[in-house]
């Protein structure tokens, strides 16, 4: 692998808070699209927030927790379908939600600003500097003009959110193997955490509810300080955490009187489990207990066995020894890397996502940046084996492409068949809910789709299209892959915006293959775009289909 390349216009300048409002409120809303893909889109954006602010990145986290508010408090309450019976509910927790967006809202605010005014100081003392060395220098040549504040400025690159000035900036086609070994350990520090939730007895529900309201503060890395190397002593001592921490903020809260709602007023029928003391295994035996007199004591007749003497030195009295003259130091032995391990990589040890920070790696057609999404090589492949009996049967296949989102990248870890019903030509999911229970269960966010096209070439017909704009409504990243077996062809695809995202989701004809007025509705992803192949990167896949 080359060096790691790193982006060479520095670090995008900080944004005010005011500046990332309007980033912020700058999205388009359709209220055709049905509620449900909007309430999708919603707890999207508080998974990506929930990671931008675990990895530090103030900026982002507001961005995100700012359109959540927006979307839910000025859209989704004046939605055509928020009045139907099964979406007061969701709207009622969306709402719920934005109570906590706004409770963090006022806290990143204060630290936005002062982060930005410090940068706008630094501009401004350097700008000084240099006006004083150029008064200096202005005998010898009068033509030397320093640069002023407002110009200095404006050769800033434009900044994104996303990209944190305090990290190390990656262009990630050139960094695909760190990406990878990023995504591997944060991925298991996750999944960890999620294990340990469980393992102490706390439901999704009140683990989510916990988070948002910041009653754990820190709590994945108190389940994560030895995700390496995952015991059973391991897995107590975090249940033990957990238990402690639930225990002991609803203890501080009572003493301090604090506001907060008290979660452990809500009836549960679970019971934690006791976590036994560990023992080392074979025989052992109690240590007899020492005598509480204190004559005893005093006197030395303690009934503790009395540790053994120290065995005398074998010196050889033959060799003169100088007593001033220090030991040798032992040689040091070279240390074998071994030869599949790239030298220039990062130890895995060292690797954390707020270290880092991959760049966009393209554009939609309006300007808005992409975030790279990092594909693993062989999931075709295992997507194709698998959808084999249907393929033979002249019957499409679907499956969900799910991952998450580490150092401002996307990672699919994980391919999801859910249950669906095809013909030749279509392939519709059902049971939609237990989807998103898996979905939401493994704190996932669902990053595209793939399907076949059994004896047809590799295109996006109008059905995907319109099946596709909900993806990319909820995430502008949201791939399209499409295999042709028959033709031993493949691609990835999204929609341009503009054109395509405003005539698909503006679009009500229902024919299977009905024509568009735009020619270039839908675009490469792959060859050239945001999405990367990357050799390595280990996904899993869960059959939802009944057998």
């Amino acid at each position: 692998m080359a060096p790691r390349t790193t982006e060479e216009t520095g670090p995008s300048r900080p944004l005010n808070v005011e500046q990332i409002v309007k980033k912020a409120q700058n999205f388009d809303y359709n209220p055709l699209i049905p509620l449900k893909y909007w309430l999708r889109t919603a707890g999207t954006l508080l998974k990506e927030a929930d990671i931008y602010e675990h990895e530090g990145n103030d900026q982002q986290t507001y961005l995100l927790l700012f359109r959540h508010a927006q979307l839910v408090i000025r859209n989704l309450s004046t939605h055509p379908d928020a009045k139907q019976g099964k979406n007061r509910l969701a709207l009622a927790q969306a709402n719920k939600d934005v109570e906590h967006d706004l409770m963090k809202l006022e806290v990143l605010k204060p630290r936005i600003n002062k982060r930005y005014e410090r940068y706008e100081q630094l501009l401004r003392d350097r700008d000084t500097r240099r006006a004083s060395a150029n008064a200096r220098e202005a005998s010898r040549s009068r033509e030397q003009k320093a640069p002023s504040y407002h110009q200095v400025i404006d050769r800033r690159p434009v900044s994104d959110p996303a990209v944190a000035s305090d990290t190390e900036t990656l262009a990630a086609g050139d960094n695909r193997d760190l990406a990878v070994q990023l995504a591997h350990k944060e991925i298991r520090r996750r999944a960890t955490a999620r294990k340990a939730t469980r393992q102490a007895g706390i439901s999704e529900e009140v683990e989510q509810e916990r988070r948002t309201a910041g009653l754990w503060g820190n709590w994945e890395e108190a389940f994560t300080k030895n995700d390496e190397s995952i015991d059973q002593d391991t897995l107590s001592r975090q249940m033990q955490n957990v238990r402690l921490q639930v225990n002991g903020s609803t203890s501080a809260e009572n003493r301090n009187g604090s506001s907060r709602p008290s979660f452990e007023s809500q009836k549960s029928s679970y019971h934690y489990p006791v976590v036994p003391e560990h023992h080392d295994s074979g025989s052992w035996k109690p240590l007899p207990q020492p005598s509480s007199s204190l004559d005893d004591s005093l006197r030395g007749t303690s009934t503790f066995p009395r540790a053994p003497e120290l065995p005398p030195k074998d010196y050889d009295v033959d060799t003169p020894r100088d007593h001033n003259t220090l030991p040798l130091r032992p040689e040091k032995e070279p240390l074998s890397i071994p030869s599949n391990l790239d030298p220039n990589l990062a130890p895995q040890q060292d690797l954390k996502p707020s270290t880092f920070t991959f760049k966009p790696s393209a554009y939609l057609e309006n300007g808005t940046p992409l975030r790279t999404i990092f594909l693993p090589p062989d999931l075709r492949h295992r997507f194709l084996s698998m959808s084999l009996p249907n393929t033979r049967a002249n019957l499409e296949t679907c499956g969900i492409l799910c991952g998450t989102l580490v150092s401002n990248a996307l990672f699919i870890s994980k391919l999801v068949i859910p249950d669906q019903e095809s013909t030749s030509d279509t392939c519709e999911t059902i049971n939609e809910s237990a989807l998103f229970d898996y979905v939401d269960g493994e704190d996932l966010m669902v990053l595209g789709w793939i399907h076949t096209h059994p004896t047809q070439t590799c295109f996006m017909s109008s059905r995907d299209l319109h099946t596709h704009g909900g993806y990319q409504v909820m995430m502008p990243e949201s791939i399209a892959i499409v295999c042709a077996p028959s033709k031993g062809d493949w691609g990835v695809f999204r929609l341009t915006d503009p054109p395509g995202m405003k005539t698909v989701l503006n679009c009500t004809q229902t024919g299977l293959f009905h024509p568009h007025a735009e020619s270039n509705i839908y675009t490469d992803a792959l060859r050239p775009g945001h999405v990367y192949e990357a050799k390595g990167l280990e996904f899993d896949v869960v059959d939802l289909r009944p057998h």
